[in-house]
């Protein structure tokens, strides 16, 4: 696996329920994921139960993900019907010299370089969610979660987001703040300093719907 840093950032100020995990592997190779539990419906317990079987899990392939995340949704299924314990999830896994992607939900994970910028899953920005729909724990067998693999070359960046963050930025303006940023740490500055501005004045772009919307965020950012 290419070295890479990475940087996480997390605002839970609005609900408390998101999650997120980024796990060193060793030998350069991880698990990064952010969980967006589901507001009203035990979102944050949610999340925080399949954050904490992810990290305690053995987990070489994306297979095995989607197998445990098959498995926790039985046992949210099971406990709240449908309607209760229910999170996103978005996991990318880096083995080898690949990197798989898991989405079950709609949290977007975005590869970014000087060519232009890919959704490698999910969906991203204002009226586009259909999140809870596919969310674990939402119905009783998990249809087939998102699935993507791909090669990293050197450059390369990753970005995993929760709507607290795709609904206050366009995917345009995270991808080239991310493009132009020196170091991932950079990077997630300077989204938390536009996110707090568009906060304080109660707008954001046009293309992703005018009015601010004031939840959770956690991002995800990964620089090969």
């Amino acid at each position: 696996m290419l070295a890479s840093t990475v940087i996480t950032m997390q605002d839970n100020s609005a609900h408390g329920e998101d999650s997120f995990l980024s796990k060193n592997l060793g030998n350069g190779e991880f698990l990064d994921v952010v969980l967006d539990g589901v507001t009203g419906h035990g979102g944050e317990q949610a999340s925080t139960e399949l954050r904490e079987a992810l990290d305690a899990g053995d987990l070489n392939n994306a297979e095995e993900i989607v197998q445990l995340l098959g498995e926790m949704n039985e046992d949210f299924f099971s406990v709240g019907s449908g309607r209760f314990l229910l999170t996103t999830v978005s996991a990318v896994l880096g083995r080898g010299d690949k990197i798989e992607v898991v989405s079950a939900g709609d949290s977007p994970v975005f590869l970014i370089n000087k060519d232009g910028h890919q959704k490698l899953s999910g969906n991203a920005g204002g009226f586009l969610h259909v999140g809870v729909a596919r969310a674990i724990g939402a119905s009783e067998k998990l249809g087939a979660p998102a699935q993507v693999e791909i090669t990293p070359s050197p450059g390369d960046r990753l970005f995993l987001a929760t709507d607290g963050i795709t609904d206050n930025m366009t995917i345009e303006e995270l991808a080239e703040v991310i493009r132009n940023a020196a170091t991932p740490d950079q990077a997630a500055s300077t989204i938390e300093d536009t996110i707090k501005e568009r906060l304080q004045e109660g707008r954001v772009p046009e293309t992703i719907g005018v009015r601010f919307r004031y939840d959770d965020r956690t991002g995800i950012i990964r620089f090969f």
